[in-house]
């Protein structure tokens, strides 16, 4: 098992020499404006994935596709006399779509900044369904009573005989 700081490192490496030796030494006319945003290289540092932008449409798009897949040979070794591995990595390049995520998350932001500018315009104009106060209050129950009334007493009874 090789040590994941290691892989890390021959990651970066691999990400800095393939992107000087497109700069440099790729002459061919195919290759469009590109970066190498970053690579990534498996544990037993046998295979490379080289993830790049290009700036452009779709056409310059595959056109630099190709170009990188026609120079893999002259990429890959340097890359293995730089790193000075016993096996030089295979590399596999792929179209890196940070961009249209970017775009994507940049639009569903949008659409959630209008939905909420939305609801708060309804919110303002919104009015109670029922009563503002939905609860019975009863009037008199905010007096508290007085204790020298006689409400509360019982009348008194009459006499056994008494029929009214």
């Amino acid at each position: 098992m090789t040590d994941p700081a290691k892989v890390r490192r021959h990651a970066e490496r691999v990400r800095e020499l393939v992107a000087s030796v497109v700069r440099t030494q790729i002459k061919d006319p195919r290759l469009g404006m590109i970066t190498i945003t970053d690579a990534r290289i498996t544990g037993d540092l046998r295979d490379a994935t080289v993830f790049y932008t290009v700036l452009g449409d779709a056409s310059e798009q595959a056109s630099t596709a190709a170009a990188l897949e026609s120079a893999n040979g002259l990429l890959r070794s340097t890359v293995g006399k730089a790193l000075g591995l016993r096996h030089s990595p295979t590399l596999t390049f792929v179209m890196d779509n940070v961009q249209d995520q970017v775009k994507h998350i940049d639009d569903l932001l949008v659409a959630a900044r209008n939905a909420d500018a939305e609801v708060q315009r309804l919110a303002a104009q919104a009015e109670y369904a029922g009563e503002p106060q939905p609860y019975k209050v009863d009037e008199d129950s905010d007096e508290e009573p007085d204790e020298d009334s006689d409400d509360e007493a019982v009348p008194p009874a009459g006499e056994p005989g008494d029929r009214r």
